[in-house]
């Protein structure tokens, strides 16, 4: 259920300060944070639901995906519309 918007669209949010807004999840180990991670992926529509919370797609290294531990911080943009 992709939601993928045109990249002059993408560009256009991205060059807007007025609406970016900045996060950042922090936590212990083993707590969460790349199932939370998946979680927004999937409702941006960039992974399915189906995966999220398995998929662990911002473990993108070797050694992440055979330790099942971020060993190394990601970066994502995510674009939502607030209702």
């Amino acid at each position: 259920m992709a939601r993928y918007k045109q990249v002059e669209d993408i560009v256009k949010l991205m060059n807007d300060p007025e609406i970016i807004r900045n996060t950042s999840i922090i936590a212990h180990v083993d707590h969460g944070k790349t199932t939370l991670s998946d979680s927004l992926l999937a409702a941006a529509g960039i992974i399915s639901t189906q995966t999220a919370g398995q998929k662990l797609f911002l473990d993108s290294w070797d050694l992440e995906q055979k330790r099942q531990m971020t060993v190394f911080a990601s970066n994502v943009s995510l674009a939502h519309t607030f209702k």
